[in-house]
């Protein structure tokens, strides 16, 4: 073999020895992972994200950073996430708003909750409370119903804003009282909305769990009832709004996704770091001190979830009538 061509033989076998094992490189060492937060710090997604982001990295053995996206709705870390390279190395914590109520809330949104995402598993929720001002003289959901309709108009409920899931709470709420005449009072977030009531400027709210605790505490807010279908372990005490209108199911939840055309590989190994993150003793505490309560799910049994979620809050928002632009 001439010279020149054994050597250019022999640069090509070490080339493909140097380069092969680069791109074969098993995930994820490639680099760190972030998972985008469609909402603020501080808020109850923000809790879970980051609970999720130090358990699973410590699983997988890599480090997860969270990055927030917060802003209309949770549709700019979402519109981020669904636009985001499907290698893994970008996850989104799917939740009630992104993948729940938004879809029938816009009719056009910037992301599709179905084909732009790979669920890859449910990780828990918490019930929303139903709370009161302190002096607001009820005791119960039927006196709340009985006070707003023997004085139409003169009750107010506090939201996180127009279209929110705590807003079409309450429209399904009041759908089931037969109707009631309140004034809807949409807040730049849960925690002002509940310092609204703490201080009177409105009479009743339903935020989640981890949001109505600080007004429950100082008791400025009254607790009447969760939203879940079965009692909170964190409020055993307080009854169901369904003990009064059967089938009333409201929760908080929240789920890992990838953008689609993830590999199937990848999201089986986040799925099963999922699964272990959730039963590991710190996770727990960590979400359970938050008002959560951990619950995996596989990423068919989640993808499942998401469409009963998008069908169930599209028929709400249909029926009253809400809809953004």
């Amino acid at each position: 073999m001439p010279f020149a061509r054994l050597m250019f033989a022999v640069f090509a076998v070490a080339l493909f020895a140097v380069t092969v094992p680069a791109q074969a490189q098993p995930y994820p060492k490639k680099g760190t992972i972030k998972i985008i937060i469609p909402q603020a710090v501080g808020s109850a997604t923000d809790t879970v994200g980051r609970a999720l982001a130090t358990h699973i990295g410590a699983e997988i053995g890599q480090q997860i950073i969270v990055d927030n996206r917060p802003g209309a709705g949770g549709l700019l870390g979402s519109e981020l996430a669904a636009k985001a390279a499907p290698d893994g190395y970008t996850l989104f914590l799917s939740n009630i708003s992104t993948h729940g109520v938004n879809p029938g809330l816009y009719p056009k949104l910037p992301y599709d909750p179905i084909r732009d995402f790979a669920p890859i598993g449910l990780s828990g929720g918490t019930s929303n409370i139903l709370i009161v001002n302190a002096a607001l003289p009820v005791r119960s959901t039927r006196e709340l119903i009985d006070a707003a309709k023997a004085k139409p108009g003169s009750l107010s409920y506090a939201t996180p804003g127009q279209g929110s899931s705590q807003h079409l709470a309450v429209e399904l709420f009041r759908t089931l009282a037969g109707g009631m005449d309140v004034t809807h009072l949409p807040y730049r977030g849960s925690g002002p909305g509940v310092i609204a009531v703490m201080s009177g400027e409105a009479s009743f709210m339903m935020p989640a769990a981890p949001s109505a605790l600080p007004g429950i505490k100082n008791g400025k807010v009254r607790a009447l009832a969760v939203t879940s279908a079965k009692r909170h372990p964190d409020f055993a005490d307080l009854p169901t709004i369904a003990d009064t209108f059967p089938g009333f199911d409201v929760t908080s939840w929240y789920g890992l996704s990838a953008p689609a055309g993830t590999p199937q590989p990848i999201i089986d190994q986040l799925s099963d770091a999922l699964r272990k993150a959730l039963a590991n003793p710190e996770a727990v505490k960590a979400l359970t001190n938050a008002g959560m309560e951990p619950q995996f799910s596989t990423p068919a049994a989640y993808g499942e979830f998401i469409k009963a979620e998008i069908a169930k809050w599209t028929k709400v928002t249909r029926d009253a009538n809400v809809k953004l632009e």
